[in-house]
């Protein structure tokens, strides 16, 4: 999904805006090497109108480009949160097994990433519905029309655009035996992202943008639920 190596690029960056630009274009080379904002946004505009009206058609059953094209923007307005199939098959006027069907085929095109809630031997109410993250940074944000790095920073998308694109090139470089979840609790107890490495091994990872970079009480309240062996707490950026 990410052509170019997005650890070796942001080692070798000089300075933050190197690593501002690979999240703001995304990792697809034509949008990240070009030289200005705008004509990276226009290819990535034309990367999702190629998907919607060639590739996609051309894989089964004849889908609506249009309602397809409304489905993937209410995915990237809606990137990192639990997802209600029945709220979004209303907006678009579908059934919910046509939104799954949906989901399955954009995860199948390495479009979008589902992760599922970590409920192991946990004895208390936990959020069940599966997280969707749209996989490219600079795809979600074409999706929802941000231009620039000043219109990212203003746009309520923000931090889960940066959780995305933080949890993405993570799961770029992990072993496949590796399994990736969240863990929420209905009281607000969270963590971003766990990692299972097998029975005995989980990482709790917090992902934070802001100016403050300090954890939160739902975090420590989370790890004593899960009992990670590994808490990583640094994958932060304040912009």
């Amino acid at each position: 999904m990410f052509p170019v190596n997005v650890l070796e690029y942001t080692k070798s960056a000089q300075h933050y805006q190197a690593v501002n630009d690979l999240w703001l274009k995304g990792g697809f080379p034509d949008s990240l090497l070009t030289g200005n904002d705008e004509t990276s946004l226009n290819w990535r505009y034309d990367f999702i109108r190629t998907y919607l009206e060639r590739d996609i058609p051309q894989l089964g059953p004849r889908i609506p480009t249009e309602t397809l094209g409304r489905f993937w923007t209410m995915l990237a307005h809606s990137q990192g949160t639990n997802i209600n199939a029945a709220k979004l098959a209303t907006n678009i006027e579908v059934s919910s097994v046509t939104v799954a069907r949906y989901i399955d085929l954009l995860v199948d095109l390495l479009l979008i990433r589902k992760i599922q809630p970590y409920t192991a031997s946990i004895k208390k109410r936990l959020v069940k519905s599966t997280r969707i993250y749209v996989r490219d940074s600079g795809i979600t944000h074409a999706l929802l029309n941000i231009g620039s790095y000043n219109d990212l920073l203003g746009h309520p998308v923000v931090g889960k655009s940066w959780e995305g694109f933080v949890i993405e090139n993570i799961a770029s470089v992990l072993p496949p035996r590796v399994r990736s979840y969240f863990y929420r609790t209905a009281g607000g107890a969270e963590i971003d992202l766990v990692l299972e490495f097998g029975v005995n091994e989980r990482w709790a990872i917090e992902i934070k943008k802001g100016t403050s970079l300090s954890l939160g009480r739902g975090f420590h309240e989370a790890c004593e639920d899960i009992k990670p062996q590994k808490k990583v707490c640094h994958l932060c950026w304040k912009g």
